[in-house]
């Protein structure tokens, strides 16, 4: 989360979690297997999954190992109950956060996320009491490519804005706009280095160093979390 991009921030998990790859395959095979079974095993119509399975490849997971957790979802084999549960709250210098979690037991993962706010000095809130500040998006982040090429090709098909990034060109879409979107991508060929379906803030709070890395520290304690999928906020980096 370095520097003045939420982007940065991606790029800043997304290292740690390549140090720690076999935590990461198991929330994405989870993820896989409830986007399957809310939404069905076809990607080309379920944009949730089509995500999943898309930030599965790109963690280099192997297809059958993505072809099982859809299986899980749509069939009778998953015997793990997983119940999502959003959770909203405030973390340093009152930057919102919002906790997406899959759970097989909601007493233990309220008890770790409230303390995870606590430990970092934030405070767990009600539902909805920041997620008004966030708006849900169709998202990839998008390298080695002209911003003027992904104009032609993403807003034809759909995109609601582009944007450039230090890090990138990010495109974004409604999410019923997603799979089209994606899919005019990939037939370009284009890598995304992210493509997923994410909160995305309404506006930016800048917060100092110290609070910035506090918070650092705070995503890191999440990710640590089995429960935890996903961790969204709106702070970045002060000029």
């Amino acid at each position: 989360m370095a520097g003045h991009s939420q982007w940065a921030n991606i790029r800043f998990r997304k290292e740690a979690q390549d140090k720690r790859k076999g935590k990461v395959f198991t929330k994405i095979i989870r993820e896989i297997t409830i986007a399957a079974r809310l939404g069905g095993g076809d990607p080309n119509a379920n944009p949730r999954l089509r995500a999943s399975i898309d930030k599965g490849l790109n963690f280099n997971m192997a297809k059958d190992t993505i072809d099982r957790a859809i299986k899980r979802g749509v069939g009778s084999e998953d015997d793990q109950q997983l119940e999502e549960i959003v959770y909203e709250g405030y973390g340093p210098s009152g930057v919102a956060m919002i906790v997406c979690c899959l759970t097989d037991n909601r007493n233990r993962t309220a008890s770790d996320v409230r303390h995870g706010f606590t430990k970092f000095g934030g405070n767990l809130g009600a539902t909805g009491c920041v997620g008004y500040m966030f708006q849900k998006f169709g998202v990839a982040l998008c390298t080695d490519v002209a911003e003027d090429q992904l104009y032609d090709i993403a807003l034809d098909a759909g995109a609601t804005d582009i944007i450039t990034h230090d890090e990138g060109v990010e495109v974004r879409a409604k999410p019923e706009d997603w799979l089209a979107v994606k899919a005019a991508l990939d037939k370009a060929k284009i890598h995304c280095d992210v493509a997923e379906l994410r909160y995305v803030p309404d506006n930016l709070v800048a917060v100092g160093a110290e609070d910035l890395t506090t918070i650092e520290e705070m995503i890191d304690f999440f990710d640590e979390l089995d429960d935890v999928q996903y961790v969204y906020h709106n702070a970045t980096g002060q000029a």
